[in-house]
């Protein structure tokens, strides 16, 4: 599904947490704030800053540690109003998306973006 974006956004996090399927995570607290954004539990793994990870990407193996169960980037598209973007996997309040025009993928928040009919 392609979308729009109707409201900017612009990414918190310069060094977004990257790791791949099987990855050792470090399991903190869960996000709380934003309605809509649950499940979101910020992990650090070795060699990565602190970032925030979807639950259903971690397989827990203790209170406070976790395998990473796929491939995973934080990263965040920084957008403005107009750009195109398709959807690529809804969760938890956020879409990860490929832009249009440069192929640029990260996440955004669903609540910035508007179906195309």
């Amino acid at each position: 599904m392609h979308y729009v974006v109707i409201e900017s956004h612009r990414s918190e996090y310069p060094r977004p947490i990257r790791f791949a399927k099987g990855t050792l995570l470090n399991i903190g607290p869960r996000y709380e704030g934003e309605p809509g954004w649950q499940d979101w539990y910020l992990c650090t793994c070795t060699g990565q800053e602190p970032g925030w990870v979807p639950a259903q990407l971690i397989e827990w193996l203790s209170m406070c540690q976790g395998r990473a169960l796929d491939h995973y980037s934080a990263h965040e598209l920084d957008a403005d109003p107009g750009q195109l973007v398709q959807m690529v996997r809804p969760l938890n309040g956020w879409v990860w998306c490929r832009r249009h025009g440069n192929d640029e993928y990260g996440w955004l928040p669903a609540q910035k973006l508007q179906p195309l009919t």
